[in-house]
């Protein structure tokens, strides 16, 4: 397999996801500006959303928008338990918070990464983030995952929005569970490796 990334995107949640299942991948960088992968391909012919992540699979096939790629990886090293078993109530558990994350917190942050937005819509998305990461908050009370007793892909997820708090100054100290949270994630060897991988951490 190979991911199509860029370095702190959301196509690090895939990535972390690819080396806690211990699977083969090659990785790809992406130019999100110039739409050129690092080996000079056009990624609009591979991903035609211009976006990553993007998952080549080893038939050719790729798939695309990370909650869908993060429950491909898990399905495929059933071992690992990075998802709750097929059927359960926390399976569909961790496929709310998956959602939750992708359209309530992941594109809650657009206005904060878009340099033509104005003031008024920066505060309104800070806002209405500010309620979002209240209710995380309250996921994470008393326990250290978001889905039963152990790490699952959507733990990634939500790690991935909590290290783009740095980059908008979200102080995330109001919500001491999710900062214990991203602390506690940040320390597993798989989400180091993703990081140094990404030129992230040295």
């Amino acid at each position: 397999m190979k991911l199509y990334f860029a370095p702190g995107a959301c196509s690090l949640s895939p990535h972390i996801a690819l080396l806690e299942a211990g699977l083969p991948f090659t990785t790809e960088q992406v130019d999100l500006r110039t739409k050129k992968t690092a080996s000079g391909a056009d990624y609009t012919a591979i991903n035609p959303r211009g976006y990553v992540p993007a998952l080549e699979l080893d038939n050719g096939q790729i798939l695309t928008e990370g909650p869908a790629i993060v429950q491909y990886i898990a399905a495929q090293a059933p071992d690992k338990q990075l998802a709750a078993a097929p059927h359960s109530i926390e399976h569909y558990q961790m496929l709310e918070r998956l959602n939750f994350i992708g359209t309530e917190i992941h594109k809650g942050f657009g206005p904060l990464f878009n340099p033509a937005s104005g003031e008024d819509a920066k505060q309104a998305a800070r806002a209405q983030l500010d309620k979002r990461f209240g209710h995380a908050s309250d996921l994470l009370e008393g326990r250290d995952y978001l889905v039963g007793n152990r790490f699952s892909v959507a733990d990634g997820y939500l790690f991935v929005m909590l290290t783009w708090t740095d980059k908008v100054g979200i102080d995330l100290s109001k919500w001491p569970a999710l900062q214990a949270f991203k602390e506690r994630i940040a320390a597993r060897p798989a989400v180091q490796q993703a990081l140094r991988d990404e030129g992230l951490l040295k």
